[in-house]
């Protein structure tokens, strides 16, 4: 699950968006490793909107001040 729609995300709390980066960022790592093992890049869209949807989610902490610099 990791092409979420911006009104998805919108709806979800801080705590459960953080802990869904987290998600995403282990899925992007052995995503990764996937391809780094075989040499094979037939995840590459996969990779990207998993990319993508973290961006989303970061924009939307970010919106709301959640994200400390």
């Amino acid at each position: 699950m990791f092409g979420i729609k911006i009104k998805d995300i919108r709806a979800m709390q801080e705590n459960a968006l953080k802990s869904k980066i987290g998600e995403l960022n282990l899925e992007l790592a052995i995503e990764k490793r996937k391809i780094a093992a075989t040499g094979v890049s037939s995840k590459v869209v996969k990779i990207r909107e998993i990319r993508k949807t973290i961006a989303r989610i970061n924009t939307i902490l970010n919106e709301r001040g959640a994200i400390k610099k």
